[in-house]
């Protein structure tokens, strides 16, 4: 038997009742987030891989890194993903940016959206950067950082917060500081920057943000799913064409 609020309950009786109650659920869907955990994991992560780098003269990096010549000709898909979870070891600014800024920014919305679908919205910012990187970058370079992801955060940010009715002139000026450094500070210092996979991911993380909050509330989790699908499929579809016209 069980304490109640009066007397005693079976077991079975308790387990009926809470079925029948309503679980709480993020601003957006998803489980209540009290610790967010898939933050602390991409995070762990990044350190992990970055010590790991220096610990073998950045042959870590280089098996990660995202890589055209690679990702295509030998069919390693799987860069297009690791490959934001490794940076530049001669320049430690890179992972410290990327690492504050999804401290800062990914345990709101890994709490508005559930463990699931943050992970879901990170992962796919970051493909959504490698796939532009893909399709536009020289395919002599090889590219590491979770900048892609960390666009894409910033657009959720924004997007979340206009949905909230809140101030996001902060994260738009963030935002436009980050698009000018992009391509500014490559042109007159000659630093080696991956601009698509700061625009592939915004965009990603924009599309798939507003999917995410502008999903009707009825029937809500199966349009968020469908949404987070589609976006991969077309992802996917996107690097399909693209390495079938390269190796053609």
């Amino acid at each position: 038997m069980r304490d109640a609020a009066v007397g005693f309950q079976c077991p079975e009786c308790v387990a009926e009742g809470n079925r029948t109650v309503r679980q709480a659920q993020s601003v957006f869907g998803g489980a209540v987030v009290t610790t967010p955990y898939v933050t602390y994991t991409i995070l762990g992560l990044i350190a992990l891989v970055f010590v790991g780098q220096l610990l073998t003269d950045n042959r870590l990096g280089g098996a990660l890194a995202m890589n055209t010549v690679y990702v295509v000709g030998e069919g390693e898909y799987y860069r297009m993903i690791t490959s934001a979870f490794a940076h530049s070891t001669g320049l430690i600014f890179h992972v410290l940016f990327n690492a504050w800024a999804i401290y800062a920014i990914a345990p709101y919305l890994e709490r508005a959206f559930g463990h699931v679908r943050f992970a879901a919205l990170y992962l796919l910012s970051a493909l959504g950067g490698s796939v532009m990187s893909l399709w536009f970058d020289d395919f002599r370079v090889a590219t590491v950082g979770a900048s892609g992801a960390v666009f894409g955060l910033f657009a959720a940010i924004f997007i979340v917060g206009r949905k909230l009715k809140l101030d996001v002139r902060g994260i738009a000026t963030v935002i436009i500081l980050n698009l000018v450094i992009t391509f500014v500070v490559p042109a007159v210092t000659g630093l080696g920057i991956s601009w698509t996979a700061h625009v592939g991911g915004l965009l990603t993380g924009a599309v798939l943000t507003g999917a995410l909050v502008y999903a009707p509330r009825s029937n809500r989790a199966l349009y968020q799913t469908l949404a987070l699908l589609g976006g991969f499929a077309i992802l996917a579809a996107l690097t399909i064409v693209r390495a079938t016209s390269l190796l053609s």
